[in-house]
């Protein structure tokens, strides 16, 4: 429980509220503070992993907190988003297939893991969720980049499409490697009753 990358997994976790307050204040100083706590929280998601890697510091603990840890802080930066209209539109689709991919891919793991099938973390889902922080991260200091870089809200929000379209790949893998385990376990089954 008090290994560096647990903290720092916890650490997210209790930042996610931080930053709803500070989010939902009036003016640019409290979007600006929303948005370092933002960073602050997703830096964090890079530091534990590094940490744990490096101090060979790994638990079932921070297996278990990492991935809840991150769908909390995507998903309840991207509500606070559509709730303050920062998403809106046509920026509500890439938004709303991140948060189903989150979804499915949070029942997977859960089946997968019951089934001992582990999907390994690949170098295009690291980069999804880099993606994901940045084009977030954006949408959440577009309003005052604007102001200075008109235009700058637009980049944000393509940003969030080329994230939704990782996402979309990524969750792919996870749905095949599912379906590939359901396909194959009623065959095992069979043959189990054979030898028996």
């Amino acid at each position: 429980m008090l290994l560096l990358p647990n903290a720092l997994t916890i650490l997210r976790i209790l930042l996610v509220p931080v930053f709803a307050i500070t989010f939902i204040l009036h003016g640019d100083a409290w979007r600006f503070v929303s948005f370092v706590i933002f960073c602050i929280a997703g830096a964090s998601d890079v530091l534990d992993g590094l940490a744990a890697r490096k101090l060979r510091a790994s638990s079932e603990l921070g297996r278990m907190l990492d991935p809840i840890a991150d769908k909390i802080l995507v998903a309840v930066a991207l509500m606070m988003l559509v709730a303050k209209g920062g998403v809106s539109g046509p920026a509500l689709i890439p938004a709303l297939v991140i948060l189903a991919r989150e979804i499915l891919v949070s029942g997977l793991r859960e089946f997968l893991a019951t089934a001992a099938v582990s999907v390994p973390v690949t170098r295009v889902a690291k980069m999804k969720t880099v993606l994901q922080m940045v084009a977030i991260g954006a949408m959440i200091l577009g309003p005052i980049v604007d102001k200075i870089i008109p235009g700058a809200v637009y980049l944000a929000h393509l940003l969030l499409w080329v994230a939704a379209a990782l996402t979309v790949y990524t969750g792919f893998v996870y749905l095949r490697a599912g379906l590939a385990h359901v396909r194959t376990e009623p065959a095992a089954r069979t043959r189990v009753r054979e030898l028996t």
